[in-house]
């Protein structure tokens, strides 16, 4: 037992007293730090991939905590939404009594970590007390207008039996089940998060705090683009087609136009040509293909019979159908240049009519030719008179000038960002708080009456038919409008449960308030968070929600800001077997089984150890033991040598560095140099847990061989005890927050009444952090020799004085004089004597 820690008997003691310790004030505001970890879904146990971002955010905290500041670290459960309902459906069980379950199992994980929350601020998005202001959010921005219904080809997955966001299909597949999309027509909620297009896109510079991949990776989501629309007359008629270009100088090589087959008049255009009914069946069989199958489906087409004026030329040029051609995307028209564009090249070659390919930008230098592919680079104009031999972006505005003057062309910012759409047809999510009326229409639900309670006696299994369960039951549908007093019906799709999570942080610094969604004045003394934490698969999604949604809140006048995290980190997954650890590879490690073995300390240094927390790392499970060893060393520090440290809450000892010898002073500045590494790798922002840890094994080792070099240590001279004394206690202080049940052991075991986490960091003794002394070799003849602590600034001469004045070396060269000196600064100097 005196060689092990007793991990066993020591861990679930101080779990309470931690909580009582993380209990935050939030009305003390003065040099408060909030915290926050990405809430998990509960849909099931939490594996030792999840653990990153939890013991990361935790070991965070208790530092920051140490440092003296006022920390808010709250934990909630992002409750409502496919991964909850779809677990309690293959669980056979009801999604409530599913979600409070795994709650209550995922709570009693984070306390078998040690990880530690301010639990009095727990939230829950499936609860009445939180979805009534998710609804209310809602309302609030149907008011401003920002929540609207329409009729629209949406995502479908038919696995999960409801709608997706663009956001949530990932090349064309449900990225929570994996199972080929297809479009649907269907009548859905939308929020306008394109009217914010321009900011969110914007403002990312002014996050110079989160990872440059995260920002690239909404800019290119959001995908602002700058362009000229191009009104093509279709002949025969008063409509026109507006098309959205970014390459107008392609203009004069348009030989063809291509609409999508829910254009608002693909079937007015059928109905007046002469393939009517070839043409119904077309857009139906496109109807029918999957959106992955769209997308690849790029040659077909379907000739309408009816043509377009091409504005410059004034050439009558094909309209066509296609199934790539999306309403979604620009205008849902599309001009096309065969000779510049691949895609239009290809379409030409299978087209069933014939059209020109005709080349308006060739390479300086060149001249037109037959094509073999599109040419797609800049170059030189012609065929474009009067614009012929122009550098084409000269020519692109001299072109849009042109176009503008005669009204056949604007300029126009399009933006790839589409709304979000919110409906599912669902039944675990927030009610959407809307009532459809005969006479008034579409009206919101009272205030007063909210939250729009999700009833639960009802078949919850998804319909697949476009409606959501809630359709079954007319308890819930019939209600009075709340606008004229006669009868309506209640809207029956629940939200995306990213509407939950676009505000829960809010919530967390008045979880129990009944009267208002959050309190304003404590939100706007203690936002954006500080730090958030969690993965980079939420880069788009939910971070992307969120800052619209703060954005929106920030124009309502109840927030003093438009940005809701001030930092972001994204920690690197867990993988085993080469693939990230999930439950559908079947390559999970439980972390109840390693905590039996070898204790909660030892599976958070490992996973603090395993790597740079910013990339991926292999879960090695033998690896695990390494982190068992270096915990044991530890406690054996001071279980071994408590002789050492009776009496070591008295302050009244102070090292006495003037009488130290060099193994003393060696060891003092390791301590020094170890304290000021652990605290900057942690502290400063990039969470370099792996190497603070790599330096508390290199000063435990130090110790080790102080214990085992000096004598005088061992016959306990008073020094020496108080070097490592010190030593140790700094060791458990900088520790402490990676490795929590073992130090506050060692530290309570020390003597000191107060948790080891209300003490402050130490401070490095600034003389003694940088590496001033460096290990000198000496070679003879090539052959090393000796070693000697030298300065770092030393100069030649000396170096070489004491190099010769050496014992080892003057044994080996006595006085001879007839040698020659190689010194290599800073690393070695040989001596040669052949």
């Amino acid at each position: 037992m005196d060689d092990f820690f007793p991990y066993k008997e020591v861990e679930g003691k101080w779990h309470k007293h931690w909580e009582e310790l993380f209990q935050c004030d939030v009305h003390q505001t003065e040099n408060k730090y909030y915290c926050l970890m990405m809430f998990p879904y509960p849909s099931g146990e939490l594996h030792v991939g999840h653990g990153r971002n939890y013991i990361i955010g935790d070991a965070l905290a208790r530092m920051k905590i140490m440092e003296g500041v006022n920390v808010l670290a709250p934990m909630g459960w992002d409750s409502f939404g496919l991964p909850a309902e779809n677990a309690a459906i293959k669980h056979n069980i009801h999604p409530a009594t599913w979600t409070e379950q795994n709650i209550t199992n995922m709570k009693a994980q984070f306390r078998m970590w040690g990880v530690v929350y301010d639990w009095s601020r727990e939230i829950a998005s499936c609860r009445p007390d939180y979805y009534r202001w998710t609804q209310w959010l809602f309302i609030r921005l149907f008011n401003a207008g920002l929540a609207y219904q329409m009729e629209a080809s949406v995502n479908w997955c038919p696995s999960c039996k409801t709608v997706l966001a663009n956001e949530q299909v990932i090349g064309g597949e449900c990225e929570r089940c994996g199972s080929t999309v297809h479009l649907k027509k269907l009548k859905q909620w939308f929020f306008r998060i394109r009217k914010y297009a321009d900011r969110l896109l914007g403002d990312l510079d002014k996050l110079e705090h989160w990872p440059e991949r995260v920002r690239v990776m909404q800019r290119n989501w959001i995908g602002r683009s700058e362009g000229v629309e191009v009104s093509f007359r279709v002949t025969e008629s008063d409509e026109v087609l507006s098309c959205f270009t970014t390459r107008v100088d392609t203009l004069y090589g348009a030989t063809f136009i291509v609409i999508a087959t829910d254009h608002p008049l693909a079937r007015e255009l059928l109905r007046e040509g002469e393939r009517e009914e070839e043409g119904r069946a077309f857009i139906e069989r496109v109807e029918q293909l999957k959106l992955k199958e769209r997308a690849e489906f790029t040659k077909e087409g379907f000739f309408t019979g009816r043509y377009a004026i091409n504005p410059v030329t004034d050439e009558h040029i094909p309209i066509f159908l296609a199934s790539y051609v999306l309403m979604e995307y620009g205008t849902g028209v599309v001009m096309g240049v065969p000779a510049h564009d691949q895609r239009d090249f290809e379409f030409v070659k299978e087209a069933p009519i014939e059209i020109p390919i005709r080349q308006v930008i060739i390479p300086e230098g060149g001249k037109p030719g037959e094509l073999t592919e599109a040419y797609v680079d800049d170059g030189i104009m012609v065929n474009s008179e009067p614009f012929d031999g122009l550098p084409n972006r000269e020519g692109m505005e001299r072109l849009t000038n042109h176009l503008a003057e005669e009204g056949l062309a604007c300029r126009v910012v399009h933006s790839k960002l589409k709304d979000w759409l919110i409906s599912r047809q669902r039944y675990w999510g927030a009610p959407i708080p809307m009532i459809h009326c005969n006479q008034c229409g579409a009206v919101p639900v009272p205030e007063e009456d909210l939250p729009v309670l999700l009833p639960e006696n009802i078949d919850f299994i998804p319909r697949g038919d476009g409606k959501s369960p809630l359709a079954t039951s007319p308890e819930f549908i019939i209600t009075t409008c709340p606008v004229c007093g006669g009868p309506g019906k209640r809207d029956t799709d629940t939200m995306d449960t990213f509407v939950d999570s676009g505000w829960y942080f809010l919530r967390y610094l008045s979880p129990s308030d009944g009267e208002r969604a959050f309190d304003s004045g404590l939100v706007n003394k203690w936002l954006p968070v500080d730090q958030y934490i969690g993965g980079v698969e939420h880069a788009i999604l939910h971070l992307l929600y969120s800052r619209f949604i703060v954005k929106f809140l920030n124009d309502e006048g109840l927030v003093n800001f438009d940005e809701p995290f001030e930092r972001l980190f994204t920690q690197g997954m867990i993988c085993r077997n080469g693939a990230k650890m999930s439950k559908t590879k079947g390559n999970v490690v439980s972390p109840t089984p390693l905590i039996d073995r070898y204790g909660a300390d030892t599976v958070r240094i490992y996973t603090l150890f395993i790597g740079p927390p910013e990339r991926d790392a292999e879960w090695n499970d033998r690896a695990v033991e390494g982190a068992y060893r270096f915990i044991n060393r530890v406690w054996r520090l001071y279980y071994n040598h408590r002789d050492v440290f009776e009496g070591v809450t008295d302050k009244k000892y102070k090292l006495n560095l003037k009488s130290y010898d060099k193994e003393k002073m060696n060891l003092y500045r390791k301590v020094q140099q170890t304290t000021d590494k652990v605290i900057s790798d942690v502290l400063g922002g990039a969470f370099h847990f792996n190497t603070a840890i790599s330096a508390l094994m290199e000063l435990t080792n130090d110790l080790y061989l102080f214990i085992e070099k000096n004598e005088s240590f061992r016959q306990r001279d008073h020094e020496s005890v108080k070097l490592f004394r010190t030593a140790v206690k700094n060791l458990v202080l900088l520790l402490a927050p990676m490795a929590p049940h073992l130090c506050e052991e060692i530290w309570r075991q020390f003597g000191y009444q107060d948790s080891v986490f209300k003490q402050k960091l130490p401070e490095p003794d600034r003389r003694y952090v940088r590496a001033d002394i460096y290990t000198h070799v000496i070679q003879v003849d090539g052959k090393v020799r000796s070693r000697i602590d030298v300065e770092k600034d030393i100069d030649r001469e000396k170096l070489i004085e004491r190099s010769l004045n050496d014992e080892k070396i003057r044994k080996i060269i006595g006085d001879r004089s007839d040698v020659t000196v190689i010194v290599v600064p800073g690393r070695l100097t040989n001596i040669v004597t052949k």
